[in-house]
């Protein structure tokens, strides 16, 4: 890793944090990250590929989380208590949050980072690992796109129904858990195993997009 795109990044994301997407120049940047305004142009050719980029990092961030996560409980691989973990570990994260819940005063234009297909991918491979180890239900109609559209609906719960502003983030999280258990999982409690193993492949997916984010980042 590059130490001085980090310092870079750090200035960019403490600025977007305080001022929003369209208030920060790339000469900001520079200068709270004591370089200058060419050398940032050394690291991305943009002040959205410099968006990217942190966004990116932001995803290895979380994803480090989550690895840590089923490494310490292998059970939390339901899809259930995943989906609550997932939401919390983001809502800590702001600027992904951001991403989720399509927040223009964070991240302007910026909807999507440049590795999105390769998420997509990701996606399909941990519904297989699911449906191999019996930890959703086979009968409900759609059931990726369901389940999708489920769990983003509650990072988009504040927009859709200002009521929500009252609840906290683990009140929304228990309430995403409630659901995708009662509504997505098999009766009963899936055996140890299952769990242990289905956390190593879901580990493993998360590994592989690592390095990937970290070549667009840094190279």
């Amino acid at each position: 890793m590059d130490e001085r795109a980090d310092r870079i990044l750090d200035a960019a994301r403490g600025l977007i944090l305080r001022l929003g997407y369209r208030k920060v120049t790339v000469e900001d940047i520079a200068a709270a990250a004591d370089v200058g305004k060419g050398t940032v142009y050394l690291h991305w050719r943009t002040k959205h590929e410099l968006y990217e980029a942190l966004l990116l990092r932001e995803a290895i961030w979380l994803i480090e989380d989550l690895i840590a996560m089923l490494r310490r409980d292998p059970a939390t691989v339901r899809p259930s208590t995943f989906a609550r973990e997932s939401y919390l570990a983001t809502v800590r994260r702001p600027l992904l949050f951001a991403l989720f819940t399509g927040n223009v005063e964070y991240l302007g234009k910026l909807a999507r980072h440049p590795l999105r297909s390769h998420d997509l991918l990701a996606s399909d491979r941990f519904f297989a690992v699911v449906d191999r180890f019996g930890l959703t239900r086979q009968d409900i109609p759609h059931r990726e796109q369901t389940v999708s559209a489920v769990s983003a609906s509650f990072y988009l719960l504040d927009a859709i129904s200002p009521d929500t502003l009252a609840l906290t983030p683990e009140d929304k999280a228990e309430a995403l858990a409630f659901t995708m258990r009662n509504a997505f999982e098999p009766a009963g409690e899936p055996a140890a195993e299952a769990l242990a193993a289905a956390a190593a492949e879901y580990i493993a997916v998360f590994e592989e997009l690592i390095p990937p984010y970290r070549k667009w980042i840094y190279d």
